[in-house]
């Protein structure tokens, strides 16, 4: 398989994953003195591969309308009454990301409070179809939360007018762009949330310029050519994978989650250097992506977003709750930032997250 990471120069880079710094090309070896040390850090609470012993987990195949199989883990508490109609949860990772990553861990421990939940590989990533891998489609994504909806609906043992779901990072985004067009959904919670339509087309607090997004327009445009006449597919963003005297502190944040063992996961059939990097091709898809455009429509459903106080994107969750409509909540969590919510179990407001869903998801 051909393929080459593009060293991003403009604000495409501003996938969550990377969050608008760019990207350096080289590989570090896993053995070297560097990735050792890189590696070593040891983060308070983290627990990105928590595995539960009070909920059993199926992986589970399901179709959605593009005829695309998508592929999830279904987690259920195992002291659930399965003759009895259940609230469940619906969890989508961060963009970039698949579901080993940080969604996996949400799922298990609201499974723990007793809810059908099910973390699932959007389209394109992880063990869900696409081809080709790593695209950028927010319509895709979004109707993949409706499809997950098709299939918890359609369980014996679960109640289809009650099911919620939960976005993190980019996920946000889209959990709110299915909310809009699907009612089933009844609750909508967001992590950390990305608007990655404008960190696409702004970068971070509006750092982006008109000239540097006409330029990345451009360079994707020039790069369908290549790839149509039988060139290598570029990727883009994503995070870095070395780290250096000159590296920011959001690139240094993603890189202790996605190339340390605290959350580095590799699906099969992948390769570590094309792990979170999107092509660079479809990644100009998200300029066109505007999911807060009518948030308040999804009213009188209700709305929580969660964000870390010193989080680098609490712009994006301070932005949809400024426009949504009530009921709705922001809520800020102390001494953390945004990479921290993904899976520093101490820092992340479970109970808040329980309360919500209970409240809204009860009979």
């Amino acid at each position: 398989m051909k393929y080459r990471i593009l060293i991003p120069t403009l604000l495409m880079s501003a996938i969550c994953t990377a969050a608008a710094f760019a990207l350096d090309k080289t590989q570090v070896s896993r053995n070297s003195p560097q990735a050792l040390a890189q590696q070593s850090a040891v983060v308070e609470g983290a627990n990105n591969f928590y595995q539960s012993d009070k909920v059993t987990m199926q992986r589970v195949t399901f179709k959605n309308q593009y005829n695309m199989q998508v592929v999830g883990n279904l987690f259920i508490p195992k002291n659930l009454d399965r003759n009895a109609k259940n609230p469940a949860i619906i969890v989508g990772h961060p963009m970039g990301a698949v579901k080993e990553q940080s969604s996996n861990l949400y799922a298990q421990k609201l499974a723990e409070q007793g809810f059908v939940t099910l973390s699932l590989d959007l389209s394109f990533w992880g063990e869900s179809e696409g081809q080709p891998r790593n695209v950028v489609s927010p319509d895709i994504y979004a109707e993949d939360f409706s499809a997950a909806v098709d299939f918890l609906g359609t369980q014996s043992f679960v109640d289809r007018n009650r099911i919620g779901v939960l976005g993190i990072c980019g996920s946000g985004s889209f959990v709110i762009s299915a909310a809009k067009i699907d009612p089933r959904l009844k609750a909508i919670a967001t992590v950390s949330m990305y608007d990655m339509g404008a960190a696409s087309r702004n970068g971070l607090r509006h750092s982006a310029t008109l000239e540097q997004r006409k330029q990345a327009i451009a360079e994707a445009a020039e790069q369908r050519y290549m790839e149509f006449t039988g060139g290598e597919t570029k990727y883009t963003s994503g995070t870095v994978h070395e780290l250096n005297e000159n590296s920011t502190p959001i690139e240094r944040e993603f890189y202790d989650f996605y190339r340390t063992p605290r959350g580095e996961y590799t699906p099969k059939g992948s390769s570590p250097k094309l792990t979170t990097h999107p092509t660079l091709t479809s990644n100009v898809k998200f300029l066109n992506f505007y999911p807060f455009n009518d948030i308040e429509t999804i009213s009188p459903r209700p709305m929580l977003f969660i964000t870390g106080v010193d989080a680098h994107s609490r712009e994006f969750s301070e932005d949809a709750y400024k426009r949504a409509a009530e009921p709705k909540e922001l809520y800020i969590v102390a001494k953390a930032g945004h990479v921290d919510l993904y899976d520093r179990v101490n820092l992340i407001p479970w109970d808040k997250l329980q309360s919500f869903f209970n409240q809204h998801l009860s009979r």
